[in-house]
């Protein structure tokens, strides 16, 4: 099956879908070479083709881009061991293939597409402060009226927002986002491990937070709960583990707007 045959499962694609996922980069707080996760690629991109869609692979500068290494599944540490869709995706040439060349959001053009959606991983904590292209295109999403998506650090990029009156993006909007508790539970771990001194934070800040303090009505459902909602044409994933039903409220949307 060619890649044309995987990202057509429907005799008719009825909608297009620009993904965009970071381009590697370093933490500043560990020293380590972060990038995008996996599952938050390959669990939105699996349902996208599933309900028909056709899905273009984006990230703010282009070119090839990296995965946080404790989101493959072929990581030493197991941590996604059990993530057999993005095992799939990794081990079908075709679609790996697709993270090795993305192209730079700029090329986006906003008429050809229905939503953009931008996944998370370490590096947008890093690097979506500078990433200007993509808060311009967001926006140019978000002012023609089309649906806008980010999950789990991807949020971040919220944090950057404005409307054209100066006023934050999220200021009275209903949001979620990697939550304080799940950031507490990341601290500990990198504590237990020796991979930062105690009362050392992994995140240089915390999504939860900075949304808070932009104005924005901040929920969560719970540690590693699969969560997503939305206000307006504005729609946000908790973390990780909520690719899946970010994609399917993203699809859902789609079909009443």
């Amino acid at each position: 099956m060619s890649l044309k045959d995987i990202n057509k499962v429907n005799s008719q694609v009825v909608k297009k879908i620009a993904l965009v996922i970071a381009n590697p980069d370093t933490s500043t707080t560990t020293q380590f070479p972060v990038g995008f996760w996996w599952s938050e690629l390959t669990h939105p991109y699996m349902e996208f083709i599933d309900a028909g869609y056709a899905v273009d692979i984006f990230s703010p500068q282009g070119g090839e881009c990296i995965a946080d290494t404790m989101s493959d599944p072929n990581d030493a540490s197991g941590y996604s061991r059990a993530d057999l869709i993005s095992q799939g995706f990794i081990n079908t040439s075709e679609l790996a293939a697709l993270v090795k060349n993305t192209k730079s959001v700029e090329e986006i053009s906003v008429a050809d597409y229905d939503a953009i959606f931008v996944a998370g991983g370490q590096s947008p904590m890093f690097s979506f402060a500078s990433a200007t292209s993509l808060h311009k295109k967001f926006m140019e999403f978000y002012n023609a009226q089309k649906l806008c998506v980010a999950l789990c650090h991807g949020t971040a990029l919220l944090k950057y927002l404005t409307l054209a009156d100066g006023t934050a993006l999220v200021k009275g909007k209903t949001v979620t986002a990697f939550a304080n508790l799940e950031e507490d539970f990341a601290d500990n771990a990198v504590w237990s491990y020796g991979i930062l001194p105690q009362g050392q934070h992994l995140m240089p800040w915390r999504i939860e937070d900075s949304l808070r303090e932009l104005g924005a009505n901040y929920v969560q459902a719970g540690m590693w709960r699969s969560f997503a909602i939305r206000d307006g044409n504005l729609i946000t994933g908790q973390q990780n583990f909520s690719g899946r039903e970010t994609a399917q409220l993203l699809i859902q949307s789609l079909g009443l707007s």
